[in-house]
Order: structure tokens, then C-alpha cells, then sequence
């Protein structure tokens, strides 16, 4: 029986943190390892342009570092194909299509396009690639006939539009593509060192990359209980961003000691840290070494990346024959 077709992406704007790792990715390497599932997983690189248009020069070689990071995660080139938005010029084509059947207000109320303009004040998103980049994120995952798009909850409206937009194509056309559906998952929330979403946009991250020194010195500026003002205070670990870090790197019983010594100020916040930044630091491990491994042999990088190029490339231009003689163009 075939496996069943995924796809996801991410945009190549910079080091992949530590939200990233027990978010999107983390769920990738599940969806590869449970065999169930041909995964498609691709260099977002177009879809970075439509914030970064005025400072294109870092995508590549974000690009790269992200393959780098995905790989040193556990995402393995001979189980998923691994490929560059940019490499595959089919992509454009479909989007170009679709854009012609999209309705704007489809675009126009999408959540996520208010929230990002407000969220990156210092960027001029007004922009006609901005307002029409679902509409590229349909053509991505439509043109290799996905079955499933492995989505956090707030990024369900993006499968939900992609889904209307197939769904219109197959009805003006002709039955090309299949209804993606979005692969729910459960991602759990953490937040940067000073309490607040964890964003490169923020410069509040712990990077897959930081070690040693690096790290150590992030955790311990990390917000904790902002009632706990001494060391004698007692603490509230349920509102505590280290507490919930620990629950993630730290053993359940050594969580639940920690919960019980926080509540009665049998351990402060500076020990807390520490005891965290040991165990990301010795949990990192593995990932690191496979990211030294990786940095040194960058054309290993460059092979993996052009074999799934071609892969991508090959199932596109078989669909676009399909999608051609659909409209009749």
C-alpha cells in the first residue's frame, strides 16, 4: 500500500530555535519516522522574500544552515525528500494560476495577514506578495497532490484556504487535485528568555546552535515568577517559563522535586537555571555533534538538497501537464 503524502516548509530567515525543535520539526522527524508517511519537506525560500524583500543576500545561505539544523535533528535525506521552493520552477506557475481563480476577499481575511503586519511594525508588508502568499502556500502543497499538511492550530486557516482554492480549480477545470487535509498537532508553547514568544524577530531565542558558554548565559537571564523577588520568597512554578523548560529536559521525578522546592523556596532561581542549562546542554548533545558533522562537509549539504530538487522537480512538471491541460492553455 503507498504511503500516504505530506508536505510542510519553513522560511530560511534565520537559526532555527529551540521552539522550532519541539515544534514543527519535531513533529516532522515523528511524521518520518512512523513509516507511514512519503514526507515532503521544503526550503520555504520565496515565501521569505515576502517579508525579507528588501534584504534578500542571507536566504540562501539561511537556507543551508536550516537543511543543516533539520538534518542534525534527525530528518534523514533517504526517508523524506528534502528540497529548495526556488529549485522547483513549477511552483511559480501554479501560483500564477491559482492567483487567477483566488477571490480577494479570501486574502484579505486571513488572520494571520492583520497579525503579522501588526507584529512586524519595522517592515513595510503592504505588498501585493504579502496579501498573495496563501495562494503560494496552496500552489506548494497542491502541486505534489498532498494528502495531509502537519499544521499547529493557529496555522489551520492556511490549510483551510488551500483547501477552498483546490476545491474551486477542480470545479472551474477539472478534478486535478486532491483536498489536503491538516494534520493537527499538538505543539507545545514555549516562550523566549524574556517571556515573550520565542522569535528571531524578538532576539529573545535559545538557538538548536548554542552551547556552553552561549547557552548557559541565556538561561540565566531568563524570566522566572515575577512575584519571587529573594531567594527566600516562595515560587509559583506554574507560571514559571524555566519550570515549563524543565519539563521538557528534565527527568518527571526530578520535575516534581523541583515544583515541590520552588513552592517552598527550597530552591532558587539561579540553581533552577543552572540545573536546566546542564540538562538542554547534555539533551543537545547528539544534535550537536551531527551539526559539527554536517558544517564540515558542506557538500554533503549541497547533495542532499539537489537530489531532492530533483525529485520535487519531477513530480511538479507531471502535475503542470495535467494542471495545462485542464485550463487548455
Amino acid at each position: 500500500m503507498a504511503r500516504k503524502r505530506i508536505l510542510s516548509g519553513m522560511r530560511p530567515t534565520g537559526r532555527l530555535h529551540l521552539g522550532n525543535l519541539h515544534g514543527a520539526l519535531g513533529n516532522w522527524v515523528e511524521l518520518q519516522e512512523s513509516g507511514n508517511y512519503d514526507c515532503f519537506y521544503f526550503v520555504a525560500d520565496w515565501h521569505a522574500i515576502t517579508s525579507e524583500y528588501s534584504s534578500t543576500e542571507c536566504i540562501k545561505d539561511n537556507g543551508v544552515s536550516m537543511v543543516i539544523d533539520w538534518l542534525a535533528a534527525g530528518l534523514d535525506p533517504v526517508k523524506s525528500t528534502l528540497f529548495v521552493q526556488s529549485a522547483v520552477k513549477e511552483h511559480a506557475e501554479l501560483f500564477l494560476l491559482l492567483s487567477m481563480i483566488t477571490p480577494l476577499a479570501w486574502l484579505q481575511r486571513n488572520p494571520t495577514y492583520k497579525e503579522m503586519q501588526a507584529e512586524l511594525t519595522s517592515k513595510d508588508l503592504s505588498t501585493f506578495g504579502f496579501l498573495g502568499y496563501p495562494v503560494l502556500q496552496a500552489a506548494d502543497i497542491i502541486m505534489y497532490k498532498a494528502y495531509g499538511v502537519p499544521v499547529g492550530v493557529d496555522q489551520l486557516p492556511h490549510v483551510e484556504l488551500t483547501r477552498e482554492i483546490a476545491r474551486r480549480f477542480n470545479f472551474l477545470y477539472k478534478d486535478v487535485f486532491p483536498v489536503p487535509e491538516a494534520l493537527l498537532t499538538s505543539v507545545p508553547k514555549l516562550l523566549g528568555i524574556d517571556g515573550r514568544k520565542m522569535s528571531k524577530s524578538y532576539d529573545n531565542s535559545i538557538y538548536l546552535s548554542d552551547r556552553g558558554e552561549e547557552l548557559h548565559r541565556k538561561i540565566s537571564t531568563m524570566f522566572t515568577d515575577p512575584q519571587r523577588m529573594r531567594r527566600k520568597d516562595p515560587g509559583n512554578p506554574d507560571i514559571c517559563n524555566v519550570y515549563t523548560f524543565h519539563g521538557l529536559y528534565s527527568s518527571p521525578g526530578k520535575v516534581t522535586e523541583i515544583n515541590a522546592e520552588c513552592r517552598s523556596a527550597g530552591i532558587g532561581c539561579t540553581d533552577c537555571k543552572k540545573m536546566l542549562a546542564q540538562n538542554i546542554d547534555a539533551a543537545m548533545q547528539p544534535i550537536h555533534e551531527r551539526m559539527d558533522y554536517y558544517n564540515n562537509h558542506i557538500t554533503q549539504i549541497h547533495d542532499v538538497i539537489n537530489q531532492g530538487n530533483v525529485k520535487a522537480t519531477v513530480i511538479a512538471r507531471q502535475t503542470m501537464v495535467e494542471v495545462r491541460e485542464a485550463v487548455k492553455i
